[in-house]
This record gives C-alpha cells, structure tokens and sequence, in this order.
C-alpha cells in the first residue's frame, strides 16, 4: 500500500502500481466488485448525501416506500454522527460487514464536507472496513485529492453515454461551477468531467467500476462504445443496470412511458461488449440506505435499527 497522501507534482504516482495491487486485493472482499466477496460479505450505504448537482432524467428522488429497492431512495437521511451511530449498530449486529459506503441519495461529491467528515469518523472507528463512493462523475477532478487523503480506494462512476447529443436527452441539467447548464453544454461539460475523473483515479491506483443505465431507444446503441473506451482507460468492471422506469416512482422516462429493458435487451448490450474489463452480473441497484448482504439478497430493515430522531426527511438540490 502506498502511505503517502496525493502531492501536487505528480510523484504520488510511482506508488499508483502497489496501491492498485493492494485496493485489487481489498476488492476480493467487496461485494460490489466481486461476485465471489457478494456471497459472504456486507456492504452498509450511509445516506448522507442529500443534494445533487445533476437531475437525470431516470431518477426522481422521493423518500421511502417499504417494497421499493431502488438508487436514491432512504428511509431517512443522516449527519455524519449519526452515520457513524448507525455503523456501529450495524457492525454489532452484522459480523459480515466489510463495506462502507456511500452512494446518496443525492450525488456525494455534492456534498463534500458532509461525506468527508463523515468517512473521517468511519475510519477513525472502523480502520477494518473499506470506504467506497459512488458518483456522477461532475465534481469528482476538483474532489480527488481529498478522496485520496482518506485512503478510498473503490470508486463507481455512472456513464451512460458518450455523446453530448444523447447526454442532452439523459440529463435536465447539472449545477457546475455557480450555475445551472442545460442541452449540450451540459452533457459536454459532464462526460469531459468524468473521463477526466476516472483517468485520474486510475492513475493513482483506485478501483473504478463504471455504471451505466441501459435506456431502451436512447442509449442502448452507446453500451459497446462506452465499455470500449472505459477499458482502455483502465477501469476495473462495467455494470450495465436496466432503467428503472415504473410509472409510480416519478421520473420522467416514467411519466413519459419509456420502459426499462427486459432481459433479453439486457443481455444482448452486454454481448456487445468488447473491451478488456469483466462485467459486473449480480448488481441488485441498491437503495442508498442498503444495509446486508448482497447475494443472496439479505437485507437489514433501515427501520430496525435504532436512527436519531432528529435526523432531517428533506432532500436538497443545488442551484
């Protein structure tokens, strides 16, 4: 393992080769990277992430219903002391747990103080369990050297395309830098952030797996081309998830009909995939309060487990 924290010059990158080595042994024990580690291993999500900087237009992020298991859903959002609280709840109750992480409900880099405190105290109390992050990707070059700093090794960055002319019917909008873009320039400026964010993690010998959603008529053309380019960037695994588009849940490929893909379109985009990295097969699109294991599917009830009843039930947005 590399000890020294990221330096301005670049030298931090001798170590990335032994650092990789290390986060890719980690990795046997992550459920989420590892199909084998999702047998016996338990992964916790802290919803600590309230805002977003980015409104996709496959997510629509409304509190708790207790049959629904989706990305972006919690019973109840936490501070960074009640986060570490619930850990050790969790860990007392869960001697599988090997994972922290987080994953939402908003994006974690949009939320930075609150996620770097909150990793702070995770590892300061449990220097046993490994952090990871899941993001979009928009705020992730400015936010590496702090990630790095705590040691993160496991990173998941969602990419769904990588054309602008297909990124402006994905995404609303992102907030970037005091303002609200929309259409082109903001699917531009999200996939130059992205591609730059995973080169840079590479580079510094972190584990990224790439997520993207399978939209049956708007980017399912883009999954052969996106594996492809991931791998050439190094990326350690390609998840490719089906939309999740029930008309119930609010966002606006539901309102608007649009279907998430059935199995066979599912498989047939993985087929296409050429690239170097293994696919991921048994992601189960997890709610960004999962608590459990992931295979087989083995969850502790959020409501079970003893929250702060001061915990805030709002969501924020940025801009």
């Amino acid at each position: 393992m590399c000890s020294q924290t990221p330096s301005q010059n670049g030298q931090d990158r001798d170590c990335a080769p032994a650092y990789r080595r290390s986060a890719a042994s980690e990795s046997l024990q992550h459920p989420c990277f590892s199909e084998e580690a999702a047998q016996h291993a338990a992964r916790l999500h802290l919803p600590v992430a309230p805002a977003c900087n980015l409104q996709c237009r496959y997510c629509h992020r409304r509190f708790d219903c207790s049959n629904e298991s989706r990305p972006g859903v919690v019973s109840q959002l936490m501070t960074p002391e009640e986060a570490l609280r619930h850990t050790q709840a969790v860990a007392a109750r869960l001697p599988q747990l090997r994972v922290v992480g987080i994953a939402g409900p908003g994006d974690p880099l949009a939320n930075l103080p609150r996620v770097l405190a909150t990793c702070e105290l995770i590892q300061h109390h449990f220097p046993e369990l490994q952090l990871c992050l899941s993001t979009n990707g928009l705020a992730l070059p400015e936010a590496l050297r702090s990630l790095l700093r705590l040691q993160i090794r496991h990173f998941t960055i969602t990419i769904n395309t990588l054309d602008p002319h297909v990124g402006a019917e994905i995404y609303s909008w992102l907030f970037w830098k005091q303002r609200r873009r929309r259409g082109l320039e903001a699917a531009r400026i999200l996939l130059e952030q992205q591609l730059s964010g995973l080169h840079s993690l590479v580079a510094h010998g972190c584990l990224v797996k790439i997520n993207t959603v399978l939209i049956p008529g708007v980017n399912d053309t883009q999954i052969s081309a996106i594996n492809h380019r991931v791998s050439e960037a190094g990326a350690f695994s390609h998840n490719i998830m089906p939309l999740l588009s029930q008309p119930e849940h609010g966002s606006y490929y539901g309102v608007m009909g649009i279907r998430g893909a059935d199995e066979a379109q599912l498989q047939a985009a993985r087929a296409s995939c050429s690239g170097s990295i293994r696919l991921m097969r048994h992601c189960q699109q997890c709610r960004a309060d999962a608590v459990g294991m992931l295979m087989p599917r083995q969850a502790i009830p959020i409501q079970s487990l003893p929250l702060s009843a001061t915990a805030s039930p709002r969501l924020a947005r940025m801009g």
